[in-house]
């Protein structure tokens, strides 16, 4: 059975200028190669400036990868070609604060995407618009408000509801809940997990929090300096960490004296 997503050998090389003639290359991403199943949630996880954001920007269309193919379903899919891949995958930015137009009402935010992309009649849009803000907790009315007259949980919920209009196949969240307290991050991974189950959502999660990685993820790829360093079984690799990275990361979360490190072991 083909796999929902299929990366090989994704690879970002990224070209400095020093001088006049001479060029510096950096290797950002070297290659990387995965699979991904509907309904699963792969994490990438490392430290600040391990290439997981560059990573999960090539899988979503946004950063040009150096080489490597990305297939979805069995189709490839290329750098460039917006229109078959946002209908396929889709991002949720960090920072709704920058990722959302403060001078565009929230309606037009999520209308815009169906007016590129799809033949649907404005009626047509408007219903989908008030179905999708409905079910990611906002309300139809919501549609009029400018983004900046939302709490920062709600207008995160804007950008899932925006990730959500073309009824993608995989969402690639990047940090997207680090900037929540507790209790909206709380709600938003349950909501996450709710949209997962009902629409078969295959889920990129790019993160450093590993109490979330144990929770919802099924596989991850631990990545430093460009380099995955280990990957695999989220419950296998975080019972038996192989890299130093990985154990460095979960004891800086789950300390060395913390119960629930321990029960991951036994």
């Amino acid at each position: 059975m083909t796999a929902l997503l299929e990366v090989e050998e994704l690879h970002k090389v990224y070209q400095f200028r020093e001088g006049l003639l001479k060029r510096r290359n950096v290797e950002a991403v070297h290659p990387v190669s995965f699979t991904l199943n509907a309904g699963e949630t792969l994490a990438i996880a490392g430290e600040n400036g391990s290439g997981k954001s560059t990573l999960a920007k090539m899988l979503a269309g946004v950063e040009k990868p150096t080489s490597g193919h990305l297939f979805v379903n069995g189709e490839e899919l290329h750098y460039g070609d917006y229109m078959t891949r946002c209908k396929l995958i889709r991002m949720i930015f960090q920072d709704a604060n920058t990722s959302l137009n403060p001078r565009v009402q929230v309606g037009h935010i999520l209308d815009g995407p169906l007016k590129r992309n799809t033949d649907m009649t404005p009626i047509a849009r408007e219903k989908r618009i008030k179905q999708i803000l409905r079910r990611v907790g906002l309300l139809p009315e919501h549609a009029y408000f400018y983004p900046q007259m939302l709490a920062t949980g709600q207008k995160q919920r804007v950008s899932l509801a925006r990730a959500l209009i073309l009824q993608p196949s995989i969402i690639v969240a990047d940090e997207a809940l680090s900037g929540l307290d507790m209790s909206m991050r709380a709600q938003m991974l349950n909501l996450l997990l709710e949209l997962q189950e009902e629409m078969g959502l295959a889920y990129i999660y790019v993160s450093q929090h590993m109490g979330i990685i144990k929770h919802v993820t099924d596989k991850i790829l631990v990545m430093k300096q460009g380099r995955v360093v280990e990957q695999g079984d989220t419950h296998a690799v975080f019972a038996n960490p192989q890299h130093p990275l990985t154990q460095k990361l979960l004891d800086s979360h789950f300390n060395a004296h913390s119960p629930d490190r321990h029960s991951r072991s036994h």
